[in-house]
């Protein structure tokens, strides 16, 4: 199956030492819109990138085909909130990754 780099745009370069409350919303349900597909395997990873130039956020993400992809990514929390984020994506033709690594059960909880 096919592997894409999204890099996501946001509204500014200085967006990760200046968000809003509200902005910081829109990441947290972008967060939780993404981590169950990372928990399932279609995104191989993701996270922040702090560019000196601007931060933005960037995911690898395997998906059926542009069109599957690009039905992700328009359904993304961030890109719906309307406050500027955008989306660039990059096929990947051939992407080398190790295997996934078994997680650590887990023994207890605090509350």
């Amino acid at each position: 199956m096919p592997h894409f780099l999204c890099r996501l745009k946001p509204p500014r370069p200085s967006f990760l030492a200046d968000m809003s409350e509200e902005e910081a919303l829109v990441m947290r349900r972008h967060r939780e819109y993404w981590m169950p597909r990372v928990e399932i395997g279609v995104v191989i990873a993701m996270g922040p990138v702090a560019d000196p130039a601007g931060a933005y956020g960037v995911a690898i993400v395997e998906a059926r085909s542009p069109a599957a992809l690009d039905a992700m990514l328009q359904s993304d929390p961030a890109i719906l909130s309307g406050r500027g984020f955008s989306y660039e994506t990059f096929p990947m033709p051939g992407l080398a990754a190790r295997p996934a690594m078994p997680l650590a059960p887990i023994t207890s909880v605090t509350p």
